[in-house]
């Protein structure tokens, strides 16, 4: 694996938080809900496809309506969503975030 396929590193993800990455013209969310589990979803928001723009106190949230997701699971916190960010299947390798 080179390193054009590298989404992000692990120490660039907060515990308790994440950050916003895009990748081939499409923006996830890449989450560590606790020390050394990470999580990753599309960011873009199912309630009419804006893309999540931020993470804060453990939620994904989207600006458009104000809908929140749970950085663990993806699922809706708060609506008008009603249904959860699609996961992203990562791997983990040392310090390195890949698609599994």
């Amino acid at each position: 694996m080179g390193s054009s396929s590298v989404l992000t590193q692990t120490t660039e993800v907060p515990v308790g938080g994440g950050i916003i990455v895009e990748k081939d013209g499409q923006r996830f969310a890449v989450t560590q809900p606790a020390a050394g589990t990470f999580a990753c979803f599309s960011a873009v928001c199912p309630h009419q496809g804006c893309n999540c723009n931020q993470i804060a106190d453990g939620t994904i949230d989207c600006p458009c309506h104000s809908s929140k997701f749970a950085i663990a699971t993806g699922e809706v916190v708060k609506g008008p969503a009603t249904t959860g960010l699609t996961p992203a299947p990562i791997t983990v390798t040392g310090t390195d975030i890949t698609f599994a």
